[in-house]
């Protein structure tokens, strides 16, 4: 028997496993896929034969697998053994290393933070650091992919990098031990005020609701009768870890999530097995248009069962649930098998990837299409286009001159220059930078490119297009130039006019350079806009208490709320 016919043999057996409990129907269809399969193979052998190019088989395969499943949805993927291990990653939250982000900027490795308690903060490793080699290995030419993998390792083992910082005129050695590095799901736990009690939730991998347990007892400890539960930019995780937290806040043996799906064997109700932790404490959990998939479980549930108000954005709209599915040589697959629906039986899926158009587009589902739902307290709640919140709140929109300090590392790289021209500052909520310290900042920008083009500029030079396409410019032509002018002086006060906002960035990247991450999220308390719109609630009782009964005018009572 020839190898390619070995292997026909193979999956069609596989495939027969599959079709054994299959009506007789499905034969037709397990024809197909015998026949796709055996085409494939004969074209695989054809192309490997007679390409003009030497072909590297795994990499020509692997491309072909990705464009078949990138087909379906974003969510189904093909895991090659190499792969694995970051895939395991990703789900525990666990990998061996030094404990840091390192990005590559300009040609250059540079250390973007240093968790606090891990190795590399421990030895030294500071923020704006660049990397110029890993164990003699220089890394100018390096991907991001390449570094990662220098500098991961088993825990115990040692990593010498060779690093250049800003005040000092030599390369420094710093000797890194690395360890165990476990990402932590909640990488906050503070008091607002003396009574509202705040966390994060950044992720869901093993063990995120005992960390949540454990985030809301100990506010509870610290004299928390308010809890702000923020869940912004989550993108998901494990479902039971999703049930857990979700059973935290309700009462045990309430629904929490239904999964449907093509194999109704696997259909399954996940209920609350646990007694809650408090199911009294009012709760404002504030969501964003990237808090996805596990957050969007815990938002929703919450919300359906009346017992917290939600804040912020509409939810990006995943309802599908992946399961993982081993393959032959170490490799796996991780398939959509169904979609999730919440306790008011409602599926937020938005994106409706079952139906494209002729040219691949896909669609959401309209408005009109979308269903009405009643929570347990008979609030109106809509199907397929996320979790819409009970207040809205939308991000503030950065300025021009704004967003080009940020994509040019600006304020990151004044932050760096002053802590090393500053031993110490004062707690992170209290750190403000003072308008001298702010003309020290602009100081640092001369002889810097920040030149963007600003919207106006932008409408302004197609207008001119167009008038010149229809042959008036003449007729315009001082008017537009003398537009032109205006707007050229209006922009060059940009760093002035939008100070406030200027400022408030760069006092958060300077105190996250002595405190850490948690330092960036105390000090941006105060100009949070979610944030003051969860305390605001939470301190309002009736308020609060109207935006959970039927009669309260929530934004989820809007089909619309939210639409991105």
């Amino acid at each position: 028997m020839t190898i390619r016919k070995k292997v026909l043999a193979t999956l069609a057996l596989g495939t027969l496993g599959l079709v054994s409990f299959r009506a007789a129907s499905d034969n037709e269809r397990y024809f197909e896929i015998a026949k796709n399969l055996d085409i494939f193979a004969t074209l695989f052998k054809e192309v490997n034969t007679y390409y003009v190019d030497e072909i590297t088989p795994s990499k020509l395969v692997k491309t072909g697998i990705e464009a078949m499943l990138r087909s379906l949805d974003p969510y189904t993927n093909y895991i090659p053994e190499d792969d694995i291990e970051d895939f395991r990653t990703m789900t525990t939250g666990q990998y061996g290393g030094i404990g840091a982000s390192v990005v590559k900027r300009n040609g250059k490795t540079v250390v973007q933070s240093a968790y606090e308690g891990y190795p590399a903060q421990k030895a030294g490793l500071l923020p704006g650091d660049e990397i110029l080699d890993i164990n003699g290995v220089i890394v100018d030419k390096k991907s991001n992919g390449d570094i990662s993998k220098l500098l991961k390792g088993q825990a115990n083992s040692m990593v010498k990098l060779m690093v250049t910082r800003y005040g000092q005129d030599k390369p420094v050695e710093i000797n890194i031990t690395r360890d165990k590095i476990q990402v932590e799901n909640v990488p906050y736990i503070g008091m607002i005020s003396t009574d509202v009690g705040y966390f994060q939730l950044g992720g869901f991998t093993v063990d995120a609701g005992k960390e949540v347990r454990a985030a809301v007892t100990k506010l509870k400890e610290q004299g928390a009768k308010k809890i702000v539960f923020d869940i912004r930019d989550n993108p998901g995780g494990l479902l039971n870890e999703a049930v857990n937290i979700s059973n935290l806040f309700i009462d045990k043996g309430l629904d929490v999530v239904s999964t449907k799906g093509k194999v109704t064997e696997w259909n399954k109700t996940y209920k609350a097995l646990d007694v809650p932790l408090d199911t009294q404490i009012p709760v404002a959990i504030i969501t964003s248009n990237r808090s996805a998939s596990a957050s969007e479980i815990v938002s929703g549930v919450l919300q359906d069962y009346d017992r917290a108000v939600v804040v912020g954005e509409r939810t990006f709209g995943k309802g599908l649930v992946q399961a993982t599915r081993p393959l032959s040589y170490n490799s796996q697959l991780k398939v959509t098998t169904a979609k999730y629906y919440i306790p008011s039986g409602r599926c937020i899926q938005e994106i409706d990837y079952a139906h494209r158009s002729d040219d691949g587009s896909l669609g959401k589902f309209p408005d009109s299409l979308r269903t009405a739902f009643k929570t347990t307290a008979g609030r109106t709640v809509y199907d397929g286009g996320g979790v819409a919140p009970d207040i809205e709140v939308n991000d503030r929109e950065i300025a021009d001159i704004t967003r080009i300090l940020l994509q040019k590392s600006y304020l990151f790289d004044y932050a760096t220059r002053y802590r090393a021209e500053h031993p110490t500052i004062v707690a992170a909520r209290q750190f403000k930078l003072s308008d001298v310290d702010y003309q020290k900042f602009v100081a640092y920008l001369q002889g810097k490119n920040i030149s963007y083009s600003t919207d106006a500029e932008k409408a302004l030079t197609d207008l001119s297009k167009k008038v010149k396409e229809e042959k008036h410019y003449d007729d315009v032509k001082l008017e537009l130039e003398g537009l032109r002018k205006k707007i050229t002086m209006n922009k060059a006060n940009d760093l002035q006019r939008f100070k406030p906002e200027i400022k408030e960035l760069l006092e958060q990247e300077i105190v996250s350079r002595y405190f850490f991450e948690k330092g960036r999220t105390e000090a941006g308390f105060d100009d949070d806009p979610n944030i003051i719109a969860a305390v605001a609630v939470l301190n309002d009782p009736n308020r609060y208490a109207a935006l959970l009964k039927p009669s309260g005018q929530a934004a989820s009572a809007r089909k619309s709320a939210g639409t991105k």
